[in-house]
C-alpha cells in the first residue's frame, strides 16, 4: 500500500467548518464542508498551482493538521 503525501487543512469560514485535502504529487485539491459534502475538486494542477491554493487557504486562517491528528483538536 502506497501512502500518499497529502496535506489536510481545516478552517472556519462564514460560521461553517471546511476541510481541504491537497496533494502536490497528484496535483489535486478537494474541499469539503462540515457534513463532508464535496464542495470543490480540482485535478491536473501543477505543483506551483497547488502551493498557491494552499497559501490562499492559509489566508482564511486554516490550520494544517498532522496526518494522525484528531480532526477537530484546533477548534
Amino acid at each position: 500500500m502506497v501512502k500518499e503525501k497529502a496535506n489536510i487543512w481545516i478552517w472556519l469560514q462564514n460560521g461553517e467548518i471546511y476541510k481541504a485535502i491537497s496533494n502536490v504529487e497528484n496535483g489535486t485539491i478537494r474541499v469539503y464542508d462540515e457534513q463532508d459534502n464535496l464542495v470543490l475538486k480540482r485535478t491536473g494542477l501543477t505543483q506551483i498551482q497547488v502551493k498557491q491554493i494552499e497559501r490562499i487557504i492559509l489566508k482564511y486562517g486554516a490550520k494544517k493538521l498532522d496526518q494522525h491528528a484528531e480532526p477537530f483538536k484546533f477548534l
